[in-house]
């Protein structure tokens, strides 16, 4: 008997997977490899799935959790997330739950009875929840369709968001061995990916990889000057109503920055883990729920939210991996419309994350790999090719120069830095070898620039030989040279305070046997420019007013439901609306991301606000 296939395979409710699509869902084809994920999974078939944020991972377990007996249960590390998750399911007419610590008890007892009662399709679990003896004891009692563990990189002991329950999920194999696996992320290098199907005993699994090329975002790095400053004039490039998230790596830092942005008529609130928790849950509902809100966040601390239409993510300071950054940059954009990844990287960034490595009570090999994921960032804001290109090829995925990066709409010019880098390293030698004295990068551009300190006056610096050698360099330049100095590893920060040394690849460029590249930057900060403006403003004028009525309708309607807008209808969807002007209910079934449930709840609505709109310009 051939397979079955995505368009016979039929959900126990009856229906093939293409009508969930289009009656649950609201779409009328699959994407990429999501029809094939979908038919192995919906036979039985275990799998490891590395798809980008906004590629669809999650259509790619709720449909067969749909179409198999049973319910589905999802493995989710970010409890915040599960709620809205589960909102925009039941918004779809999807009979879905979760559990965690947010719960009564009662509230718990009702998820419990329902899951029992098979009166489940989707039931999200925290990890830490699905491995006490209780849960396990609660999902013995029913009956499940598959196992769907999301964010599978958090089994990665090597990994950026490592989660020690994780490692346990492996058991899940033995106790239900019928049962299928699917492990899902948006970021995974080639070794995380071997760990996740090694450490979640998915060897036998098919493998399924999309690439992991995000085109509608826009990367930016720039040097860190006045961080803050530099920030403000770049969300105002961006627009007032743009919805953000900016990264700071420290609590203080986030506090003073959302600061720092309401001051300038930029509403901002901060989110970290050091907020009461009623904070936080506040603050992530007005960003679900408000236009133009930028939430200041923690890069430690994960930020679970669903919302697509965040059209920029700004780090002020510098992930300390590629994979941390993939992820919290792939909160941009997820409806597919044009968005930025802005990133200022400074000189202090570098001597900070390396002394925090150094610092850390970490054993030798998890050192060596921090510095190792530092470095593969580091060179990821030093390059002058393409962004996209040095980001993909770090995933092991190959690519060619996007044409929408900074470094390839204006690129950086490289001149030979042989000379300047000869300068630094000579003057790190004299002070070690001459004075036994090991300073920061501020003492040894004052001493290149030969300008009088206390400091300098202090310790008798004026009479070394690379006293002023570098004074025709401003200081600013000076610290753009130590910064890609230390990047090339030509230089290495040594002990608490983050005083500079030689490294064995310093011999080299003294000698003259090394040259050494560096980017030209200039003295000034480029002008923050915007982004391509999205599909929405190019829409012709009668459509972009009434996309622009209809978006007044969502923002009331949500109100109402206590929902984010977004759970209504996607802009992608309003726009497509705005453009057809469907006169009747039924036409509305073409559109996309209109579902039957969400058809009969809205459709009239919809179709009574286009006539009107349509009367007032007859």
């Amino acid at each position: 008997m051939p397979p079955a296939t995505v368009e016979s395979m039929t959900s126990p409710a009856g229906g093939t997977a293409l009508d969930v699509l289009s009656h649950v869902f609201g779409y009328g084809a699959f994407r990429g490899e999501q029809a094939d994920i979908v038919e192995h999974v919906s036979a039985g078939g275990d799998a490891v799935v590395l798809m980008p944020t906004g590629g669809g991972k999650s259509l790619c377990y709720q449909i067969p959790a749909l179409l198999r007996e049973g319910t589905g249960v999802v493995v989710s590390p970010l409890i915040a997330l599960m709620h809205d998750q589960v909102q925009a399911l039941r918004a779809a007419g999807v009979r879905a739950e979760y559990l965690n610590s947010t719960q009564t008890l009662e509230e718990r007892s009702r998820v419990e009875r329902a899951y029992i009662a098979g009166a489940l399709d989707i039931l999200y679990v925290a990890p830490e929840r699905l491995n006490t003896p209780s849960t396990r004891s609660l999902l013995a009692r029913g009956e499940i369709a598959l196992f769907a563990i999301d964010e599978a990189h958090c089994v990665s002991q090597w990994g950026h968001d490592f989660r020690p329950d994780y490692l346990a999920l492996s058991d899940l194999a033995e106790l239900w061995p019928d049962v299928p696996r699917i492990a899902l992320t948006a970021t995974a290098t080639e070794a995380t990916h071997r760990e996740i199907t090694q450490r979640l005993s998915l060897g036998n699994a098919r493998h399924f990889v999309a690439s992991f090329d995000r085109p509608n975002i826009q990367y930016r790095i720039v040097p860190k000057r006045d961080p803050r400053a530099q920030l403000v004039e770049f969300i105002r490039a961006e627009g007032q109503d743009a919805a953000g998230i900016v990264y700071a790596l420290s609590r203080a830092s986030v506090e003073r920055t959302a600061e720092y942005l309401v001051q300038r008529g930029i509403p901002a609130l901060p989110y970290h883990a050091g907020l009461d928790a009623h904070l936080r849950a506040e603050a992530q509902s007005r960003f679900l729920r408000e236009d133009g809100l930028v939430i200041v966040a923690t890069i430690a601390f994960g930020m679970g939210i669903d919302k697509p239409d965040v059209r920029f993510v700004a780090h002020i300071d510098l992930p300390k991996s590629v994979e941390g950054y993939y992820q919290e940059t792939g909160r941009a954009g997820r409806d597919g419309e044009p968005s930025v990844a802005w990133l200022a990287y400074g000189l202090q960034d570098v001597v900070q994350q390396r002394r925090m490595i150094d610092d850390s009570t970490a054993d030798a090999a998890h050192k060596r790999q921090a510095m190792q994921h530092l470095d593969a960032m580091l060179a990821l804001c030093e390059t002058v090719q393409c962004r996209r290109v040095n980001l993909l090829r770090y995933f092991g995925q190959d690519s060619a120069p996007c044409g929408n990066c900074d470094t390839c709409l204006e690129p950086p010019a490289v001149v030979d830095g042989t000379i300047a880098a000869q300068k630094l390293l000579s003057t790190v030698v004299r002070l070690d070898r001459e004075r036994n004295q090991r300073f920061g990068a501020g003492q040894l551009i004052d001493i290149l620039r030969g300008k009088e300190t206390q400091r300098t006056r202090q310790h008798g610096h004026d009479s070394l030989s690379t006293w002023g050698i570098g004074a025709d360099t401003s200081e600013q330049r000076w610290r753009g040279i130590v910064r890609q100095i230390l990047a090339q590893g030509l230089l290495a920060t040594r002990g608490e305070y983050g005083v500079l040394g030689i490294t064995e690849a310093s011999g080299d460029v003294l000698r003259g046997d090394r040259a050494v590249q560096l980017r030209d930057e200039p003295e000034k900060s480029p002008r923050a420019r915007a982004t391509r403006k999205a599909p929405a403003h190019e829409l012709e004028p009668a459509a972009a007013e009434l996309f622009e009525k209809l978006r007044e309708w969502r923002a009331a309607t949500a109100r109402e439901q206590s929902a984010p807008a977004y759970i209504v209808f996607s802009d992608a969807t309003l726009r497509e609306i705005a453009v057809a002007r469907p006169t009747d209910v039924s036409a509305l079934g073409g559109i996309s991301g209109v579902g039957d449930k969400k058809r009969a709840k809205y459709g009239d609505a919809v179709v009574d606000l286009v006539r009107a709109y349509a009367a007032l310009g007859s």
